[in-house]
């Protein structure tokens, strides 16, 4: 079951299509990576899911029904840009933007309090928003997004600004809600934080859908049958005609396999030679290298 679902959503602005017959679906439960670069029509497909604009054409779904008014209450949203008032006390601010989820001010302030003591920042009740890091902002507007509980999470950019110490507490938050049911949306450019914490990706690129589908089958649809092997010994002067050495060195080979299933047959062929297998790893293709490959192309 799905917690949003687009169907051929259109979205322009006067001439210009940044959102052309878009779908995609975000299974209920699951971290899942939006991806593209940068004009590729991110922000309006997030701004059109938010129910700050509306599609052309085309329609949305949300826990199978027509997006309304009524969903963002229980949406959280979390821009790259801090939407943050400078000049208001960090624990005013966070009462304010709670009760616009519609929280009570009971409420807020009992949910407020539950996540400053957990990431242990208690004393900044009384701060200005201005007086605090980019990173001690970016903790502000996490729990401002995550403070109604919401059904479902929209990440831009969340760890922008913070150190590896509070990137890896903040990652953590995000899957263990994941965990406890709240769908995520992840937008970024980083791959390699896509690939260590989304479950399904889909790519847009100049308004339209490029690629789709789970991390795991997209990278295997894009792998090019690449094999790393570290051994001890020395290689045969003949290699099998169904490999060709792509790079090598004193202990390392890395070749690519003519034909799929033939890796099983090149390790028994190397071992009969009399060489100790330390490794031998498939090389699948980073996200990295099957964005820019798609993109490019």
């Amino acid at each position: 079951m799905a917690i949003l679902k687009l169907d051929n959503v259109l979205k322009t602005y006067g001439d210009f299509v940044a959102v052309r017959n878009v779908s995609f679906e975000v299974p209920q439960g699951s971290i899942f990576g939006l991806l593209g670069p940068n004009g590729a029509g991110k922000t309006s497909l997030i701004r059109i899911i938010t129910t700050i604009t509306q599609a052309d054409a085309g329609h949305v779904y949300f826990n199978n029904e027509k997006l309304n008014s009524r969903h963002p209450e229980i949406i959280g949203y979390m821009p790259e840009e801090r939407g943050l008032y400078k000049k208001m006390k960090v624990g005013e601010h966070l009462l304010y933007l709670a009760q616009l989820k519609g929280l009570s001010a009971a409420e807020a302030k009992r949910e407020i309090n539950h996540w400053l003591e957990k990431f242990a920042i208690q004393d900044w009740w009384n701060k200005k928003v201005e007086e605090l890091s980019k990173g001690m902002q970016q903790k502000i507007q996490f729990i401002a997004t995550i403070v109604h509980k919401p059904k479902l999470l929209i990440l831009d950019e969340p760890f922008s600004g913070l150190d590896p110490l509070n990137a890896n507490l903040i990652k953590d938050e995000i899957q263990e809600l994941n965990r406890q049911g709240t769908g995520v949306i992840f937008s970024t450019h980083r791959m390699e934080q896509v690939e260590e914490i989304c479950k399904e990706i889909v790519l847009i690129n100049k308004g339209e859908n490029v690629l789709q589908g789970a991390v795991k089958d997209i990278k295997n649809r894009f792998k090019e049958n690449l094999f790393r092997i570290d051994f001890e010994g020395t290689l045969p002067e003949n290699l099998p005609g169904y490999i060709e050495i792509v790079r090598q060195s004193a202990n390392s080979i890395t070749v690519k396999m003519q034909e799929e299933k033939a890796s099983n047959t090149l390790l028994r062929y190397l071992l009969d030679k009399g060489l100790f297998i330390h490794a031998f790893n498939e090389i699948l293709p980073s996200l990295n290298e099957i964005f820019i490959k798609q993109v490019s192309n």
